[in-house]
C-alpha cells in the first residue's frame, strides 16, 4: 500500500511512517496549521511578544525598577498580560509569560523575573 505526502499528494518513499515526501511540504503543512486563524489572535500574540520584549530589555537582572513613562516611551501597553499572580500580603504581579512587573510606589514599577 503506498502512501501519499498529506501536503501534495505525492507518493512517499522510505520508512513507513513517513508522512511527508520532502522538507519543504512538511514545513509547508505545519506552517499552514500552526499559522494564527484570526487577525485578533495575531494582534494580541504581537502585542504580548511586543510587551515581553520590553520587559526584558529593561529587566537584564531579573529584578530592577523603571517608570511608567519609561515603559510607555518604549511602546509598552498595560492592557495586555497572560498572567496575574497575588501574593500573600495582598500584592498583585502582572505576567507576560516569566516577565513581570508590579506597581509600586507613584509611577514606578518593580519588574522581575520569574524562574
Amino acid at each position: 500500500m503506498q502512501k501519499s505526502c498529506l501536503e501534495c499528494g505525492e507518493k512517499i518513499v522510505g520508512r513507513v511512517d513517513k508522512k511527508f515526501c520532502s522538507d519543504y511540504c512538511r514545513n509547508a503543512y505545519n506552517n499552514k496549521i500552526n499559522k494564527d486563524k484570526t487577525n485578533l489572535v495575531r494582534n494580541i500574540n504581537n502585542r504580548l511578544r511586543k510587551n515581553y520584549r520590553i520587559l526584558e530589555e529593561l529587566n537584564p537582572v531579573d529584578k530592577t525598577k523603571a517608570s511608567r513613562a519609561k515603559l510607555l516611551a518604549k511602546g509598552f501597553s498595560f492592557e495586555y498580560f497572560t498572567s496575574i499572580y497575588t501574593t500573600k500580603t495582598g500584592n498583585t504581579y502582572f505576567f507576560v509569560y516569566d516577565q513581570g512587573y508590579l506597581p509600586i510606589e507613584g509611577e514606578y514599577f518593580a519588574l522581575v523575573r520569574r524562574t
